[in-house]
């Protein structure tokens, strides 16, 4: 075996740093420093900052960290567990190493990082366990690798039943607007798990696919006007499979939490004495809108949204929604399970007083292969919904937001 005579040629030996409550020393305010100090924080250390600058993002971490604005002394390394130095001054970095080592401390250069004592590691987290990747002071081909690697434990091309929690009880999952890269890290990680994944019609049908094929699957889709699972047994499904010690995944589109539903399964899970968690997914309303190309907010436009459900008609015994309110708002109205009560909604708007000028847009299917958006009026929309046979699921947005994503359909360009 050839003899190396360089330690710098030799091979890091890995290890996890337990650093709660324990000092860190990060010198240099910039933007190395921003990069380092949050991880340093979620790992419990006690950070301290040394520099004469910082960013304004360390700035604002004054209370979770140390700042201390002066450049560095060499003082500032006793009781130091770990040591960052990344100044922007190769002498600086040095004569913090120097010192670190004097005192036997690991410390990373971020300049330069052939004499350090210790390297960062490209590192991220997926379930339970932690990723690290050193390569040979080639930082891009680490962060490449461990991006990988964590990219195939989420999609469950690299699976590792330790990252997981395989826990009885209820998962309540929010799966997005519907396509299933918009589904978060953390709702893979949940169907990843599953022993049971009971479904709605509107949860992303793609990751279905991905399940193991032990998962037992249950459907329980609601149809508009058509065959609709009932809630109650919904809820009794969730327990049953939960009391047997199975872990059951409860995936629904968009958020749960909004005209989802998803609560009244949290009470009944939390009446029986059921474990139930939750895991929120991006909002329908305002995310569809979002990767239409329409703002729900806009500076100097619109300093307000509302998100109403229109599942019942304005003067129904059962609305709870004051239409006469929501025309003099004055915001943008965002409508969910709208599209058969549209007409009649348009028509309560402009008998309150909102303009039919007032820009519309119909987003069907958002965010899937079919997704097309349809343009009206608050005076149009009825005859445009019509015209164009807009069927469900659509989300309607009204507001001048609209006329800042299309001002030339508008007149506005």
């Amino acid at each position: 075996m050839p003899r190396v005579t360089d330690a710098r040629e030799l091979p890091p030996y890995p290890v996890g740093l337990r650093l709660g409550g324990r000092r860190v020393l990060v010198v240099g305010g910039g933007h190395v420093a921003q990069r380092r100090v949050p991880a340093l924080v979620a790992a419990g250390a006690d950070v301290v900052v040394v520099s004469p600058e910082m960013t304004p993002a360390l700035e604002g971490m004054a209370g979770e960290v140390t700042l201390v604005w002066r450049a560095f002394e060499d003082a500032d390394l006793e009781d130091a567990w770990y040591v960052v130095a990344a100044t922007d001054d190769p002498e600086v970095n040095a004569q913090v190493l120097a010192g670190a080592d004097r005192r036997r401390i690991f410390c990373v250069r971020s300049d330069d990082a052939r004499d350090a004592s210790a390297w960062t590691a490209a590192s991220g987290r997926h379930g339970r366990v932690t990723v690290s990747v050193l390569g040979n002071r080639e930082p891009r081909q680490s962060a490449a690798l461990r991006d990988d690697i964590l990219g195939a434990l989420a999609d469950g091309r690299l699976t590792t039943t330790g990252a997981l929690d395989h826990s009885p009880g209820v998962v309540l999952v929010g799966g997005g607007p519907g396509d299933p890269l918009l589904v978060t890290v953390a709702a893979r990680q949940a169907l990843a798990s599953a022993d049971v994944v009971v479904a709605d019609r509107l949860a992303p049908r793609e990751l279905l696919d991905e399940l193991a094929a032990h998962v037992e699957l249950i459907d329980v889709a609601k149809l508009p006007r058509g065959r609709s699972a009932v809630q109650a047994e919904i809820n009794r499904v969730l327990i049953d499979r939960a009391r047997a010690g199975k872990r059951v995944v409860r995936f629904k589109g968009g958020d749960a939490f909004v005209f989802g539903r998803g609560f009244e399964e949290v009470l009944a899970c939390r009446e029986a004495g059921v474990p139930v968690t939750v895991i929120p997914g991006l909002s329908s309303p305002v995310a569809v809108p979002g990767v239409a190309g329409i703002p729900v907010t806009h500076r100097g436009v619109a300093h307000s949204f509302s998100v109403i459900s229109g599942h019942l008609p304005p003067g129904h015994a059962d609305s709870l929604v004051d239409w006469d309110a929501a025309a003099g708002m004055g915001g943008t109205l965002v409508l969910m399970m709208a599209v058969e009560n549209a007409p009649a909604i348009a028509s309560a708007l402009l008998a309150n007083g909102r303009p039919p000028s007032t820009p519309a847009a119909v987003v069907c299917e958002g965010t899937m292969t079919t997704e097309r958006t349809v343009l009206a009026t608050l005076g149009t929309l009825a005859e445009q919904l019509e015209a164009e046979q807009i069927r469900p699921p659509a989300i309607i947005v009204i507001g001048e937001v609209v006329a800042v994503a299309e001002p030339e359909f508008f007149g506005r360009g």
